[in-house]
């Protein structure tokens, strides 16, 4: 066991799971710094919106009441309770409309009224500048403060960003310089390497130049189990009483082979004789048959010829008996009745 490639891999395998960890760490922590910025400004935003919605609320609430509408007499919940007669002396509110005591334009505080309307709108009119003033400033303020966080924020960021460049360029430079270690000394394993590999082949060259394998030495071809039995990958080939063995047993299986096939030669002409006469002797048999079929349709042919003269003979005899027989004085009797 080569010890010393053993403890380098082992050298080798810690060094890349530390580095493997310290990336890992790395990747972790800016991880963290990611979600943390994210945090501050999902909250800065959040509070951006709060403090709106507040200084909105505290607007409404100090600059717009609802008394301060001029609409408000309108929907006022104590107008009955402040209400009061519409006319006194001559402006007596009982005078309705149909007692036709007032028309639009003719009441005696007239001139007070539209005094008072027209100094009303002009404070009414003050107090929106006022508020919109307020209002202004209240903004500025905000963006102030947002511009000065947001800054702020940019900052912190910007410094994160530094450390973590930082943190980065000295991992770099750490990996650059294992890297370089780790290829001095593969080159210098593989210089190793190669001059051990070259001692070796060295070596081997020697133990097979010197070995019965090149030697051809016939005694290690013989197996374990027998010397009748031989190593394949050994085997240098047959000695010359085995091969002389070899081509007597090929002579009398040549031999054999010839005497079989003599055998075999003879064989098949006595079977094709044997054909020969069987098929000469159903060759004469079938003529045999035929010229027996012929003589016997002859003798058939002859039988029915006479057979039908015989018949034709009869038939004229039988004819010519029935003519003299016939009655004469009967025959005309029943032609004359068929006649009429």
């Amino acid at each position: 066991v080569d010890k010393d490639a053993l403890d380098t891999q082992v050298k080798d395998r810690k060094i890349r799971e530390a580095a493997e960890k310290a990336r890992n760490e790395e990747l972790a922590n800016e991880m963290k710094q990611n979600d943390k910025i994210l945090c501050m400004l999902e909250e800065r935003q959040k509070n951006d919106i709060r403090n709106i919605e507040k200084a909105i609320s505290e607007f409404q609430k100090n600059f717009q009441k609802p008394e301060t509408r001029r609409e408000f007499d309108l929907s006022d919940p104590q107008a009955l309770k402040k209400d009061r007669p519409a006319r006194l002396s001559d402006n007596d509110p009982r005078c309705t409309v149909s007692g036709m005591q007032k028309f639009m334009g003719e009441d005696l505080n007239y001139d007070q009224r539209v005094k008072f309307q027209k100094e009303q709108l002009r404070e009414w009119f003050l107090q929106q500048q006022r508020d919109w003033k307020n209002a202004l400033a209240d903004k500025k303020l905000a963006d102030e403060l947002y511009d000065k966080n947001r800054i702020e924020l940019d900052q912190k960021t910007m410094e994160q960003q530094r450390k973590e460049e930082e943190t980065r360029r000295a991992v770099c430079t750490a990996t650059k310089d294992f890297n370089r270690t780790q290829a001095t000394e593969l080159a210098e394993r593989k210089k190793l390497e190669k001059y051990q590999k070259m001692k070796d082949d060295m070596d081997e060259i020697s133990s097979l130049l010197q070995g019965d394998l090149l030697s051809e030495n016939p005694e290690q071809a013989v197996s374990s189990f027998g010397r009748h039995r031989v190593i394949p990958d050994r085997w240098k080939g047959m000695s010359q009483d085995q091969l002389m063995a070899i081509r007597y047993s090929q002579q009398q299986q040549v031999l054999e082979k010839l005497r079989l096939k003599e055998e075999e030669r003879q064989r098949d002409a006595e079977w094709d004789r044997q054909s020969i006469e069987a098929a000469r002797a159903q060759l004469i048999l079938e003529r045999r048959r035929q010229r027996q079929n012929r003589e016997r349709c002859q003798a058939l042919d002859n039988i029915n010829a006479e057979l039908s003269q015989e018949q034709k003979s009869r038939n004229i005899y039988l004819k010519e008996e029935a003519y003299s027989n016939f009655p004469t004085d009967q025959y005309y009797a029943q032609f004359n009745t068929t006649s009429r």
